[in-house]
């Protein structure tokens, strides 16, 4: 069993589920190598639990097929929800009793600690290392991270993906908590300029942010 309660192959599922946004079943199957009856038989029991849904749609001239994508329970098993819960019943406390200024401040305080943790564990490689170390320090937070490099003739530029958001309950309710991320991300890679371009708590099924290295 995995940490979500679910078996490898549906773990797996909800996974790519949370990278894309939405699949069909033959998609599913193929890119995760099993049978597409196996692969059926798991989507239908999740769709029974509750934590996928699938659209009707068209595909060209031929006929409908399922676009299956997670709802808000299969998302919720991908991410760690006691810890979000405490931290949302903290800030609410927090916000009773000293007032919502001393919240934003409090986030913002945690965030700046957050980035000099960052820049001490990112060190100073190349603008690439560093960024690598990045991503690999938020997939370890369960981010579910990825970076893709594009390619331009006289600046370096990147973007940095997160399928999954760790504090996605605590963003919820403190929005602002974001804005501080953004923050953070810009002061542990100063070097650069860091723009999002996705924002899960805006309806997308990602998050992103377009990091460019400023020319010297």
């Amino acid at each position: 069993m995995t940490t979500t309660g679910l078996p490898s192959t549906k773990h797996n599922i909800l996974q790519n589920l949370l990278k894309h946004g939405q699949a069909t079943a033959q998609w599913l199957a193929q890119d995760l190598n099993i049978s597409k009856q196996a692969n059926r038989r798991h989507l239908n029991e999740l769709e029974v639990e509750g934590i996928i849904i699938y659209d009707s749609v068209k595909q060209g001239m031929g006929r409908h097929q399922h676009l299956y994508q997670l709802r808000e329970l299969g998302r919720d098993r991908l991410s760690p929800q006691k810890y979000s819960e405490f931290a949302v019943s903290f800030l609410d406390t927090l916000a009773e009793t000293a007032g919502k200024e001393q919240v934003s401040k409090v986030l913002e305080k945690q965030w700046q600690r957050k980035a000099a943790e960052y820049r001490d564990r990112l060190g100073k490689g190349s603008l690439a290392q560093r960024i690598g170390k990045l991503v690999q320090l938020r997939q370890e937070e369960g981010y579910m991270a990825e970076l893709h490099q594009v390619s331009s003739s006289n600046q370096q530029k990147f973007v940095l993906v997160e399928h999954n958001c760790a504090i996605s309950e605590v963003a919820e309710s403190y929005p602002s908590i974001c804005g501080h991320e953004l923050e953070m991300f810009s002061a542990v890679l100063p070097d650069c300029i860091v723009e999002r371009t996705h924002w899960i708590n805006n309806g997308e099924h990602r998050c992103g942010y377009s990091i460019t290295g400023r020319r010297l």
